[in-house]
């Protein structure tokens, strides 16, 4: 407790960080794993992408922890999360480096004096151009795998193509590791075999592979359907700690999704589920409601292009009430409309947790659209990305989005594409982002706006330090008002996105040419929703 100078006890809070401190952390920790130092000389750097992702990961399990211990202390300056945090972080960068081979600057391998050289924890084949693999090959190819105590944990199959005989070759490899097992990607690991052949090949490692304790699962990019399920039985079936669960571009059918359902008992621990790219519709969102339903502690969920209308999608949003810790939701390109758009905002009612939600080509009209902000303004405090295109969004909206926005203090990106909030729209909320100190991107690009709102928003991001992108591409800026914008932006001309399907003169003049604009407007809309079997 400290005094001001009236005399006035004030208290000083050190937790929780701001987002600043926290990616500054982020970045800190990347540059501890790609640069030289005396931790990576002895363990090995790591490429930017993975340093990347892994700074990621670490900040934001470290942060949690942190959390959850000042949680459990409220009255406290938060001190002791602060050290928590800290530590968390050092032990968990570590704990990288450690998997990762040791090597030195010329990638030789180096043996320390006093510790054993660290064994390498993935095996992964799926570098370089997609290849069909026959039995001498991954004979050689899954040779280190056989290796007498290899610590082989994860394993990368995706990108080459296993025939029958391959992964007989396979099958008993497979097995003999079962019990160092943790993550196993065998995405588009099928590619152009004969169906028959495909699950032969399919059920020959779900045997193999069964009985394995794995926290992450992909079957991505398989073609999957009822019967690749299905094939995929006995190992979906024998999971009890999966974490990790990937199924995107299956060609997963209301029957394939009944099967996902039913052949996956356990869903306790899951924490992630992407379901992108399928063909389940109504019926099959309902079983794959299920499975969100039995999964309370998911945080992040995709289930974007999967032919979801409004029942499928009030299902859905039901079963993603009893997920309170989501952190990520991505529900794009589906037809749940106004119906499943207020379902939806119930739901979200209960996920305080949210980061990044993502809600664009989902038919939500004004009336969905305020349902969801509203609830979001009273919830989700630590939201850093809303993305809302192409739902029939116009101005009767913008106010309820406001009053969202005001109240989300840390938000990073702001993407309302493809509406029609026009000037008044703009304007509006470009008021809002003036107390939003951490906003880095901004699209409002394809939503009728003159000069006047292109200019208010310009002004309006230019001056934040870390901002990165206004796109206003696609609306209808006077040349004199691009011309103004460039000056606007003259120092910082990245932050501008490209103007080159901007239409200064708006629509055409004559009563014909604005006939045609409707007819070609409404053909396009009807065509964004086309589906090809």
């Amino acid at each position: 407790m400290e005094m001001n100078s009236q005399n006035r006890p004030f208290s000083i809070k050190l937790w929780p960080p701001s987002q600043n401190t926290r990616q500054t952390l982020v970045d800190k920790m990347i540059t501890n794993l790609t640069t030289r130092s005396i931790f990576t000389q002895k363990y090995a750097t790591l490429d930017r992408e993975e340093a990347e992702e892994n700074a990621k990961r670490i900040e934001d399990v470290a942060f949690v922890t942190a959390n959850l211990h000042y949680e459990k202390e409220p009255d406290g300056d938060g001190g002791s999360a602060v050290q928590l945090y800290a530590k968390e972080c050092s032990k968990l960068l570590l704990d990288v480096l450690k998997r990762e081979p040791t090597k030195n600057s010329d990638n030789e391998v180096v043996v320390p004096d006093d510790t054993a050289v660290p064994q390498e924890s993935v095996f992964d084949i799926s570098k370089g151009k997609r290849a069909f693999i026959e039995a001498e090959e991954a004979r050689e190819l899954l040779r280190p795998l056989t290796e007498s105590g290899n610590s082989f944990t994860k394993i990368c199959f995706s990108n080459r193509s296993f025939g029958l005989e391959a992964a007989e070759v396979a099958q008993p490899i497979l097995s003999s590791l079962k019990g160092q097992l943790k993550e196993v990607d065998l995405s588009d690991f099928v590619a152009g075999r004969p169906e028959a052949e495909a699950l032969d090949v399919m059920r020959i490692f779900s045997a193999a592979l069964e009985g394995s304790v794995l926290k992450y699962l992909n079957l991505s990019d398989n073609a999957l359907g009822e019967k690749g399920v299905r094939a995929f039985g006995a190992l979906l079936k024998s999971q009890s700690c999966l974490e990790e669960l990937y199924l995107m571009n299956d060609g997963i059918s209301e029957e394939a999704a009944q099967a996902v359902s039913e052949l996956i008992p356990s869903t306790e621990k899951l924490k992630i589920i992407h379901f992108h790219n399928n063909m389940t519709g109504d019926e099959g969102a309902l079983a794959i409601a299920e499975v969100v339903k039995r999964s309370p502690l998911l945080e992040d969920f995709r289930c974007s292009s999967t032919r979801i209308g409004e029942e499928g999608g009030v299902a859905l949003s039901e079963a993603l009430g009893n997920c309170t810790h989501l952190r990520k939701l991505d529900l794009r390109d589906n037809m749940l409309g106004v119906e499943g758009g207020i379902s939806l905002s119930k739901a979200l009612a209960k996920n305080a947790e949210l980061r990044e939600i993502y809600l664009s080509y989902l038919n939500l009209e004004d009336e969905g659209a305020i349902a969801i902000v509203n609830t979001l303004k009273e919830s989700a405090p630590r939201l850093e990305v809303l993305e809302m295109n192409g739902n029939e969004i116009t101005v009767d909206a913008v106010l309820a989005i406001v009053d969202c926005l005001a109240a989300k203090k840390i938000l990073a990106k702001l993407i309302l594409s493809e509406n029609e909030l026009k000037d008044e729209g703009a304007i509006q909320i470009s008021k809002a982002l003036e107390g939003l100190d951490q906003l880095k991107e901004v699209d409002l690009s394809s939503n009728e706006i003159s000069s006047d709102g292109a200019r208010q928003l310009a002004l309006t991001v230019v001056q934040k330090a870390d901002f990165k992108l206004l796109n206003i591409n696609g609306n209808q800026i006077s040349d004199d008002g691009i011309e103004e914008l460039k000056v606007i932006f003259e120092k910082s001309p990245d932050m501008l996105g490209p103007l080159d399907e901007n239409d200064p003169d708006g629509k055409d003049g004559d009563g014909e040419s604005d006939e045609e604009g409707g007819v070609e407007d409404e053909l396009e809309s009807k065509m964004k929703n086309l589906v090809v079997d």
